[in-house]
């Protein structure tokens, strides 16, 4: 099983929250029972469910009736989703500005993160260092 994370600004707004609120009850629902199938398949969810855009950036897709929505995220080491943005489709090809808003995001998330991370890897190498010394 996958762990899934929505899309959280440095200042703390949830773009991802926000846009699944605007959407009609009965199309969230059915993008948030996409995200948990997303969740339990990961990398092995196919067509007609989630498709590849490129440069490690997915979409998840979404049809109620003639209504189109579309959520996009990436795929980060140790099972881990994080869902970027997500739009009401309007158009035949997925827009341009939409997959680079997914992969600013995905550049902000990794840079945050893996920050994080490397503090916590430097603050183990101390202490590793300090019990070698001992």
């Amino acid at each position: 099983m996958f762990e899934l994370e929505l899309y959280e600004t440095e200042d703390g707004k949830e773009p991802v929250a926000e846009f699944l609120d605007s959407l009609d009850h009965k199309m969230s629902a059915k993008l948030i029972g996409l995200m948990e199938l997303l969740e339990e398949k990961g990398t092995e969810l196919r067509e007609p469910y989630s498709a590849p855009l490129g440069d490690g950036i997915f979409e998840l897709r979404c049809k109620l009736g003639s209504n189109i929505t579309r959520a996009l995220y990436f795929f980060y080491i140790g099972k881990h989703i994080v869902v970027t943005n997500g739009f009401v489709k309007k158009t035949q090809k997925t827009p341009p500005a939409e997959i680079k808003l997914a992969k600013d995001r995905r550049k902000d998330w990794l840079r945050r993160h893996e920050q994080d991370s490397d503090a916590g890897k430097k603050g183990k190498r101390g202490e590793d260092h300090e019990t070698e010394r001992i």
